[in-house]
């Protein structure tokens, strides 16, 4: 288990690409657009030598990391891969259809992964004829940094997969749980409506940002305030995870806050824009 196809090269793509091929795996990165996928190994290159002029790694190291990494030409060019990690937009559609490509390309005994941060692994798996392999890999924004990952079995996937699954994990030395596969998972259906209510908070005009951050920062002792964390995902994903668990559970609480859709709406999408609800 060493080959490991990404299918992706947005933020979360290019994180995965990194502490991959770190650990050791062989790593291909395909996107769409083939410009972005060139560009997130650019991006770990330039990573890569700030930690040398840091040193915080040597030459060789850097090296070492940088030879196992590659960029597809096409999905064709990663077939004989492990495990397929999955890094599109939190999309149902977009994602079926790059799974039934996978499920065209992928080999017996491969596992399928899709890093979603709330949709329906079995929804996605049911676009295969090998559910029995896929299997949802929650990491947490950003990848390098936290330690935690959310393994979600769908309904048909095997133990066998779930095993395998552990072992690469491991081999990243990640910590995780296995969550059942409601939307949202375990994480985001506590921590969404908390960002969700810090919005609505803000739209009725309750407190400015800084306020709403400190009061849960301080008064909860946890490093960021929801509105922070939204900033720092990108309010987009926030956006998505509130429509996919509105969808999925039909439950008025998890209606996303107009002010939200507001800011997805005018470019405001947090750190990667350069502004959010805070201005960067």
């Amino acid at each position: 288990m060493n080959k490991l196809g990404i299918i992706g090269a947005g933020v979360m793509g290019t994180d995965l690409a990194h502490m991959t091929s770190e650990a050791g795996f062989q790593v291909r990165i395909y996107d769409i657009n083939h410009k972005k996928a060139v560009m997130a190994q650019e991006i770990i290159a330039a990573r890569l030598e700030e930690y040398i002029k840091k040193e915080r790694m040597s030459a060789d190291e850097k090296n070492r990391i940088l030879e196992n990494i590659s960029v597809a030409e096409n999905l064709g060019n990663i077939s004989d891969s492990d495990i397929f990690l999955e890094a599109a937009n939190e999309d149902l559609s977009v994602k079926k259809e790059i799974f039934k490509e996978l499920d065209n390309i992928s080999g017996g005994g491969s596992v399928l992964a899709s890093i979603t941060s709330s949709i329906s692994i079995t929804e996605i798996a049911a676009a295969t004829t090998k559910p029995e392999s896929v299997i949802g890999l929650h990491f947490l924004n950003p990848a390098r940094i936290m330690k935690l990952v959310e393994i979600v079995p769908g309904f048909c996937t095997t133990r066998e997969t779930i095993e395998m699954a552990k072992s690469f994990l491991k081999k990243l030395k990640k910590d995780f749980i296995e969550a059942k596969d409601y939307p949202g998972f375990y994480l985001n259906r506590i921590l969404y409506p908390m960002i969700n209510e810090a919005a609505f908070l803000l739209y009725e005009g309750g407190a400015k940002p800084e306020v709403i951050d400190k009061a849960m920062r301080k008064g909860l002792n946890i490093p960021m305030g929801p509105l922070e964390i939204a900033d720092m995902v990108g309010l987009d994903v926030i956006l998505n995870i509130g429509e996919e668990m509105f969808r999925g559970y039909a439950d008025f609480k998890y209606r996303p806050c107009p002010l939200l859709r507001k800011y997805v709406a005018s470019g405001y999408l947090g750190k990667k824009s350069g502004r959010g609800f805070y201005i960067y």
